[in-house]
């Protein structure tokens, strides 16, 4: 942005809303799709109070909810719960694409699956232009990722069902916990 806007640059107010779906396009369009979702501002040092008090009424009359952070944070916390679950999802259905038996196993795929690869169905070459111009912090996730699955994988393959257990129940109550809006910030 800097490079494009140069002198004008205080005239841009970054933002990024925490809405959306694996459709894009005109035909993809709702009314609906800002209410009471999250907007995050990101302002730079020349951003005026004016120009951003603008920005924010903007997306309220959405009916969008603001939150500020800086550009690091923003990069940082949407590799971990945006970016990286695009990659996984992305490469699990490659990966069972790219296979020999690859129809008999898609023909046994059911809601699991479908709700887990839903956004492998987003726009190619949007996530490209995402997942490089935020390589570093997803590059750290998925580092992280492999680390943890690495630590599942032994768990598993030591068939420690009470740590299997464990495992699952701390991330079901986790997810419930994030459901129930118990991490709202």
């Amino acid at each position: 942005a800097r490079n494009a806007l140069k002198e004008k640059i205080a005239q841009f107010v970054p933002g990024h809303p925490i809405a959306g779906a694996e459709k894009s396009g005109v035909a993809a369009a709702t009314p609906e799709l800002f209410r009471n979702r999250t907007v995050v501002l990101t302002p730079l040092p020349e951003n005026p109070a004016v120009a951003v008090s603008k920005v924010e009424q903007a997306w309220e009359s959405c009916g969008a909810r603001i939150t500020k952070m800086n550009p690091d944070e923003h990069d940082a916390v949407l590799a971990a719960v945006s970016h990286l679950p695009h990659v996984l999802a992305f490469a699990l259905v490659r990966d069972i694409a790219a296979r020999a038996n690859a129809a008999r196993l898609f023909s046994y795929a059911a809601g699991g699956f479908r709700d887990f690869t839903r956004i492998a169905s987003s726009h190619p070459e949007m996530w490209r232009d995402i997942c490089i111009a935020n390589r570093d912090r997803l590059l750290e996730e998925i580092d992280r990722y492999s680390k943890n699955l690495g630590s599942i994988r032994k768990i598993i393959e030591a068939a420690d069902s009470a740590a299997l257990e464990k495992l699952f129940s701390d991330a079901r109550a986790a997810r419930r916990r994030w459901l129930d809006g118990e991490f709202e910030s």
